[in-house]
């Protein structure tokens, strides 16, 4: 009989086809073996669960933005990868944009690589970018090991990383189709956009009126035709306008090959709740209305929403505008690594939905869209990637237990259910105070050996 490093058995366990008692052997960091929960075995450690814990696969989050090197004050890789452990997050891919140099070149792409380096408690990949300039890096930058390609229908804000238009997304599509990569993009229209008066506001009703669904809804139905056009994969990130989703099924039934993800705002909060000046609630594409937010979870039950992650998007206080509450001014993006799943499990039960489904979005189907075939399920030859969760557990969100850096958040003070309790990674506790031991992934869902950092800095 095989010696294993690591038994856990558990009554409740989230596999693949759904809720089972299994135990779940580990040897080397991997999954190999998956048995009955009474299963005879010999193990160093053995971890005996009872029934209101629920074996999960470690999450997978494939939207996050680490603003390391360049904004480290904004988010860093040892705060945003600690608030995702303690989230149940053990995988995360870092967007290409909000550091400095954006990941649009090989130079920049190493920089971002060095940052992250000894630095991570979590596994962490990494997205490209596509701009309107670097068209021929693309392919260099997909053997070096990003796992796919990000680029902006809308001006972003910032000269480092200009949005697209429509024509050069065709282009930037070719290429992904050739590489078979994938391209993933935030789906807002320029034109739509520009068309829109700025905003100085209080008024939440005011910033969403400059935001209208129209915008995500154009974008959107360009990205269909250009993924039918070209036969690229396609991945539109969070979504909030439920008017797209008629069009995204549509397509999916004809064969394109896009899929679709939202997020914990967009299926939490609604317009109606968010008061005059709580800028913290301000995100791009913005919160909609409750009836939106349904009908969100509408296209969750009918699968056309295929996942959901964080789109964790932190900044500066002061950048938030919270002392003057402007929406027009603030910085758009909700940090929400740490409260992704218990923010969404809340929701999903009252309407319904299973953990195993929430489950399969936040870790099985985010980990399959990054090509990391050995991240986000319960199975033999996976990581032993494992979150142990209470789901009937409640809390009550403090913004001072949150850890990444600036613990904004507009669900402080509402009341969760779910508590995350252990983490592992690769059958290995995660200490979130202890040292690092989080990988860097490289394409085609190889982790590499990162060196260790002997000293840390420990501040928040």
């Amino acid at each position: 009989m095989i010696s294993l490093d690591l038994l856990i058995r558990a009554p409740r366990a989230i596999l693949p086809e759904g809720e089972r008692a299994v135990s779940v052997g580990v040897v080397g960091g991997k999954i190999v073996r998956v048995a009955a929960l009474d299963a005879p075995a010999n193990a160093r450690e053995t971890m005996t669960l009872d029934a209101d814990t629920v074996l999960l696969p470690g999450l997978v989050d494939s939207h996050v933005h680490i603003c390391e090197p360049g904004n480290t004050e904004w988010e860093g890789f040892l705060t945003a990868t600690r608030a995702a452990a303690a989230g149940g997050i053990t995988t995360l891919v870092d967007m290409p944009l909000d550091s400095v140099p954006t990941t649009v070149t090989l130079e920049a792409f190493a920089a971002k690589r060095e940052a992250a380096d000894g630095q991570c408690y979590v596994d962490v990949g990494f997205w490209g970018g596509a701009i309107p300039s670097n068209l021929d890096d693309l392919p260099r930058l997909h053997e070096a090991g990003v796992l796919g390609f990000k680029s902006f229908l809308c001006d972003t804000g910032t000269d480092d990383f200009p949005g697209i238009t429509p024509g050069h997304m065709r282009k930037v599509m070719d290429v992904v189709a050739g590489l078979g990569s994938l391209f993933i993009v935030h789906a807002e229209s320029a034109d739509a956009m520009a068309a829109m008066p700025e905003v100085h506001t209080r008024r939440y009703a005011d910033y969403l009126a400059s935001r209208p669904k129209g915008i995500e809804n154009l974008a959107i139905a360009e990205v269909i035709e250009a993924a039918r056009a070209s036969g690229a994969r396609a991945h539109i990130l969070h979504l909030s306008s439920a008017d797209a989703l008629p069009m995204i099924a549509s397509a999916i039934a004809d064969g394109v090959r896009v899929s679709v993800e939202t997020c914990p705002h967009y299926l939490a909060l609604c317009a109606e709740g968010i008061g005059d000046g709580e800028t913290a609630a301000k995100v791009g594409p913005p919160v909609r209305e409750a009836v939106n937010r349904e009908r969100l979870w509408g296209g969750i039950g009918q699968d056309t929403i295929g996942m959901i992650v964080s789109d964790h998007s932190p900044c500066t206080p002061q950048m938030k505008e919270l002392a003057s509450g402007d929406f027009g001014a603030a910085w758009g993006g909700i940090s929400s690594l740490q409260l992704g799943l218990p923010v969404t499990w809340s929701e999903a039960r009252r309407r319904g939905h299973s953990l195993a489904d929430v489950v399969r979005r936040m870790a099985e189907r985010p980990a399959a869209l990054a090509g990391l075939a050995h991240k986000g399920r319960i199975a033999t030859g996976c990581d032993a990637d494992f979150t142990l969760f209470s789901p009937d557990a409640e809390f009550v969100v403090d913004a001072a237990s949150l850890y990444h850096r600036h613990p904004i958040t507009p669900y402080a003070g509402r009341r969760l259910s779910g508590v995350v309790e252990e983490i592992f990674l690769r059958g290995q506790r995660i200490d979130l105070f202890g040292r690092p031991m989080g990988e860097l992934i490289a394409r085609k869902g190889q982790p590499r050996e990162t060196s260790r950092k002997q000293e840390l800095k420990r501040s928040a």
